[in-house]
C-alpha cells in the first residue's frame, strides 16, 4: 500500500496553513513539480526497488536455506517491508513522484480529488511495469532458488480454509481503512509530516497480521510481477484477480467514503484535482 499524491507546490488544501519548506526532511512531498515522463520513471524504478526488496525478503525467511518461514518470519518480513517503503517515499525519487507504489492507492488520491485523472493510467502502468522488473531482477540476483516453492517469486496466496471472495473482502477493508488514514494526514499539515512513518506502521501490521491468513497484499503492483513470473497470472494459484479487485474497490470506497463524511470528521480535501506543473 502507498502513498502521497504529487502535488502543486504552490497549492494549499483549504484552511491549511503554508507548506512545509521543501527543506524539511520530514515531508514526503517534491520540492518542485516535475514533468509526467520523470515522475512516471521515478514510480516505475521505485516499485521495482520495493518488488526487490520484498522478493528478497520472502527468498531469505521462507526458504529452506534461509529462516524457513514461520510466523516470526511475517512480521521480520512486514517491518522490513515497511522501513523500506517510508525511505522511498523519503527519498528523492519518491518526493518528485510522490510515491504511490500501489495502482489502488493512485485510485484513491484520484477520487479524494487530490491527483489529477489524466495521470492514473501512466502511474498505474509504471507501476505494474516496476513490480515485474523487481521480481525479475531479484531472479537474477538470487537464482533459481527465487522461482521454486516455497518461494515462488513471492507471489502471495491465501492460508488454509481462506475462499476467493474472503480474501477479497479482506483486502479491500485494508485498503478503505487506509485510504480513509491517508485522507485524514493529508487534511492537515502534520499528517502530511507524519504520512511516510504511518504508512510503513500500517503496511508491517498488515503483513504481520495478515500475512498468514490472507496473504497480506493490499496492493496489486505488489502480486502482479510475482504472479506474472510464476506464470499463475490466469487466476489459479495466487488469485491475482483478488489481489487486483480487492484493493481497487477498497480503495475506491474508502474515498468516496471521505468525500462524503470529510465535513463530519473535521477536515476537507479540496474539491478539485490539485495537479503538477508540467515542466
Amino acid at each position: 500500500m502507498t502513498l502521497t499524491p504529487a502535488p502543486d507546490a504552490t497549492a494549499r488544501l483549504p484552511g491549511e496553513a503554508p507548506s512545509v519548506p521543501p527543506s524539511s526532511a520530514a515531508s514526503p512531498f517534491p520540492s518542485a513539480s516535475p514533468s509526467l515522463v520523470l515522475r512516471v520513471c521515478c514510480e516505475f524504478g521505485l516499485t521495482a526497488v520495493l518488488l526487490l526488496g520484498v522478493v528478497t525478503g520472502v527468498r531469505w525467511l521462507f526458504a529452506p536455506d534461509g529462516y524457513g518461514g514461520g510466523g516470526a518470519a511475517f512480521a521480520v518480513l512486514g517491518a522490513g517491508v515497511g522501513a523500506l517503503l517510508a525511505v522511498l517515499m523519503l527519498s528523492a525519487p519518491g518526493r518528485r513522484s510522490g510515491a504511490h507504489l500501489n495502482p489502488a492507492v493512485t485510485l484513491a488520491l484520484w477520487r479524494l480529488g487530490v491527483f489529477p485523472g489524466r495521470d492514473v493510467l501512466p502511474y498505474c502502468l509504471a507501476q505494474l511495469g516496476g513490480s515485474v522488473a523487481g521480481t525479475w531482477l531479484a531472479a537474477v540476483v538470487w537464482g533459481p532458488v527465487v522461482a521454486r516453492p516455497p518461494v515462488g517469486y513471492a507471489a502471495v496466496r491465501p492460508g488454509p480454509g481462506w475462499a476467493e471472495g474472503a480474501v477479497v473482502a479482506a483486502e479491500a477493508g485494508v485498503l478503505a481503512a487506509s485510504a480513509l488514514m491517508l485522507a485524514g494526514l493529508l487534511a492537515r499539515p502534520v499528517g502530511r509530516r507524519l504520512l511516510p512513518y504511518a504508512v510503513g506502521l500500517v503496511t508491517a501490521l498488515v503483513i504481520a497480521l495478515l500475512g498468514p491468513l490472507t496473504g497480506g497484499s493490499a496492493n496489486p503492483a505488489r502480486q502482479f510481477g510475482p504472479a506474472l513470473l510464476a506464470r499463475e497470472a490466469g487466476g489459479t494459484g495466487p488469485l491475482l484477480w483478488a489481489y487486483v479487485a480487492g484493493p481497487v474497490l477498497g480503495a475506491v470506497a474508502g474515498a468516496v467514503l471521505w468525500r462524503r463524511l470529510g465535513g463530519r470528521l473535521g477536515a476537507r480535501l479540496g474539491d478539485r484535482p490539485v495537479s503538477p506543473r508540467e515542466t
